[in-house]
């Protein structure tokens, strides 16, 4: 990952402007492509069961005293509507190394000489204008709140939770990777946005 982020910052130099940061958002959209299949299939199964959520309550109520008829009748309604609900987690699992990878590939790379960009004097360093920690917070909870639909109390502390805690933690971050993790939500965003304009297309697909 670090030699590909070499590579897009010499294409840059190339291109007359040398930078750092236009390498780090050339490099977040290549990889978002590459796993964009993996990205579609994971969507599909999460808005799948989403559409199924309602009747998984109505069975969890009338079956709430007998966990073997619960089971029984879980498993015929996901084989009825031709939902796998373990679907959604292989293209996880798959992207995960993709996400590691360039995780530490931009949190431990060595730049050739002081990387700027925008407002940013060093991307090596964390931002100190606080700019791009909040731009990580408000991405992912949009992100977040583009896919859940059921809105119990468990969910809505994550939505709150989870945003906190990425905003926290990129404050002590190098600028360059939370200018990773934004520019990636941005476009993770914009591709669940995609998907989501069709619901009932995204369900046919998903069965």
């Amino acid at each position: 990952m670090q030699s590909i982020l070499t590579f897009f910052y010499n294409l840059t130099a190339a291109w007359g402007f040398a930078n750092y940061g236009v390498a780090i958002i050339i490099l977040t959209v290549i990889i978002k492509m590459v796993l964009y299949p993996l990205t579609v299939k994971q969507v599909k199964s999460m808005k799948a069961m989403q559409e199924l959520q309602p009747k998984m309550r109505e069975i969890q109520e009338k079956y709430k005293g007998n966990p073997e008829k619960l089971q029984k009748e879980t498993a015929l309604l996901y084989k009825d509507a031709g939902v796998n609900p373990l679907a959604g987690c292989l293209p996880l699992v798959i992207q995960m190394p993709f996400l590691i990878a360039i995780f530490y590939a931009i949190r431990d790379y060595h730049y050739v000489q002081q990387p700027s960009f925008l407002w940013l004097a060093d991307l090596a360093k964390p931002d100190h204008t606080y700019i791009l920690p909040a731009l990580s917070a408000l991405t992912t909870y949009i992100q977040q709140r583009q896919t859940m639909t059921d809105m119990t109390q468990q969910n809505k502390m994550m939505m709150i939770f989870m945003p906190l805690f990425i905003g926290y933690i990129s404050i002590s971050f190098p600028a360059g990777l939370v200018l990773y993790w934004a520019v990636s939500n941005m476009i993770q965003i914009f591709q669940q946005w995609w998907m989501y304009r069709k619901p009932a297309q995204i369900q046919r697909e998903a069965r």
